[in-house]
């Protein structure tokens, strides 16, 4: 079995460090929930969608090793390798921030991947893949053959380039997607877990 995982959003929580940034630099008053998608949405509201931008790049860039990975994941990633299941990264994002400082966001992303799973023995580094756009990450699941992709954006599993033979989960942990139709939708890794964990005792 081999299992392909979208990084950014899948793999990474950025809710903490988003918030925690945007305080920094006193881009949000108190009482704004600590996630990425309530600090977005009040500088939206407020008209600040440059700083919207710059921050990105800050987190994505000065402070990604500041980012926490999703409960249970490394938990996940261990027990499939125990299994017997190859893993790979397949991710998109651009190189550079579109405002401020110039972060190489790749160079940032594969640190934090050294530093929290390769160093772990949770992937292989030469299965973590950074492209530069959603086609060139398409390209890169078929060509990695994944059996399953496990990723946070319906666009990205139900996008007519996504690879037939490959099974599309969505990881949702906001529930921003519930009620829709679509591929298979988990909330936490800890039910993605218990899926496979489900696909696996089968196969035995």
């Amino acid at each position: 079995m081999r299992i392909g995982l979208d990084f950014d959003n899948t793999i990474v929580s950025y809710d903490a460090l988003f918030h925690r940034a945007a305080r920094d630099k006193a881009l949000i008053p108190e009482g704004i929930a600590q996630s990425k998608l309530a600090v977005r949405d009040y500088l939206r509201q407020v008209g600040r969608e440059d700083d919207w931008t710059e921050l990105q790049g800050h987190v994505y860039g000065a402070r990604m090793a500041e980012a926490d990975a999703y409960p249970g994941v490394t938990e996940f990633m261990r027990e499939a390798m125990r299994r017997g299941a190859e893993l790979a990264i397949v991710s998109h994002k651009t190189r550079y921030p579109f405002r401020g400082p110039r972060h190489d966001l790749h160079e940032a992303a594969r640190a934090w991947v050294d530093m929290r799973l390769v160093a772990a023995g949770l992937i292989d580094p030469q299965q973590v893949f950074f492209e530069l756009t959603k086609d060139a990450k398409l390209q890169r699941v078929a060509a990695a053959a994944c059996d399953y992709f496990v990723d946070d954006l319906p666009e990205i599993l139900l996008a007519p380039a996504f690879p037939s033979q490959t099974v599309g989960i969505l990881f949702d942990p906001d529930g921003a997607h519930a009620g829709q139709d679509g591929p298979l939708r988990f909330t936490s890794w800890s039910s993605i877990a218990r899926h496979f964990g489900a696909l696996w005792t089968s196969s035995n």
